[in-house]
């Protein structure tokens, strides 16, 4: 059974195998090259504190970019693999009807179905593990000077969340193609599926499965600078990207309005002044004239965090809830194959 698989398979393997090696080659690359940037942000930050900020300033530009990029393609790769070799696997041969001289044989229904689903579902789970090991190792330097490992992309592609994530999509697509019987079919529904599920999982589940701490954080004009960005779409006071004093690596789950000291919302009007036409006092930073502007009305916003040493809590519990949804979708294949295939 074991030797059956692995000729069906082992095309696919060599694909991947070239795949991995030239995905590992670029990593390794990369991995070198931020390390020599780091070094040579640390002798810049030598030379004081405002050398310091302008050294990571250009670090972080240097490579940020580029991360994101990777740290994509990983969240893709574990869809490609529950498409492209979970979800034919058991499709395809009850499309073409060979899974009837399998089971005319001595191996029965459940043992092959499970001998599939470990074969090939441990090798897509050692691939993606082996490219997020890779991509955690060459970004190291970079996630130690910027400190968003809570970041959905980033969170995603570092340590043992995308083992998990390589498991589901794979026994997803498997029973997909056992229920719908078609390859094209089966093939669709898990990448749609999925890509929607690493969407919704981040955004909804993740927040709420550990209990997150409140804070209120004053917007100083240094508070306001070392945030991401100012305004909304909607054109709100809100303010994205803020800072925890002494946790620079926390998870801010939720952040709130500018709000004044009695506890409102700052009018938007006010807002919108401070944004477009702040007064000229010749301010730098990030916001210049606009983070002095807003500082003197004495904002502040109410924020729902998580400290940073819970960073390995949720990658734990993250892998284990993906673990366990592929576990109730490998018993359920199993029951069906045995009671409604035929």
């Amino acid at each position: 059974m074991i030797w059956l698989t692995w000729r069906q398979f082992r095309g696919q393997a060599l694909a991947g195998a070239v795949a991995l090696l030239v995905i590992a080659g670029y990593l390794l690359y990369l991995g070198t090259d931020i390390r020599d940037a780091h070094e040579g942000y640390l002798a810049r930050c030598e030379a004081g504190s405002a050398d310091c900020a302008e050294a990571r300033r250009r670090f972080r530009a240097a490579y940020q970019n580029t991360l994101l990029f990777v740290a994509t393609g990983l969240a893709l790769l574990p869809a490609v693999l529950g498409t492209f070799w979970g979800a034919p696997l058991v499709a395809r041969e009850l499309e073409n009807g060979t899974h009837r001289l399998v089971w005319n044989q001595s191996v029965n229904r459940r043992r092959w179905l499970l001998g599939k689903i470990l074969l090939v579902g441990s090798a897509a789970v050692l691939v993606t593990g082996t490219v997020a090991a890779l991509l955690t190792w060459a970004a190291r330097p970079f996630d130690t000077v910027v400190g968003e490992r809570f970041d959905v992309l980033v969170f995603g592609a570092r340590n043992i969340a995308p083992l998990g994530y390589a498991a589901l999509a794979f026994t997803f697509g498997t029973v997909a193609g056992l229920v719908l019987r078609r390859t094209l079919p089966a093939m669709a529904v898990t990448l749609v599926a999925f890509l929607a599920f690493q969407f919704f999982f981040p955004l909804v589940v993740r927040p709420v499965l550990l209990p997150a701490e409140k804070a209120t954080l004053p917007m100083t004009v240094e508070s306001i600078n070392a945030a991401r960005s100012l305004g909304s779409i909607t054109g709100g006071p809100v303010v994205d990207g803020v800072r925890i004093p002494g946790a620079a690596d926390a998870w801010i789950a939720e952040t709130s309005p500018l709000r004044t000291p009695d506890g409102a919302s700052l009018r938007t009007s006010v807002f919108d002044d401070c944004l477009d036409s702040p007064p000229r006092t010749g301010a730098r930073g990030t916001f210049g004239d606009t983070a002095v502007c807003l500082a003197r009305h004495d904002l502040h916003v109410d924020v729902s965090y998580h400290p940073g040493s819970r960073y390995w809590s949720f990658q734990w519990l993250e892998t284990a809830v993906y673990l366990t949804l592929s576990g109730l979708l490998t018993a359920y294949g199993l029951r069906r194959v045995r009671r409604r295939t035929n």
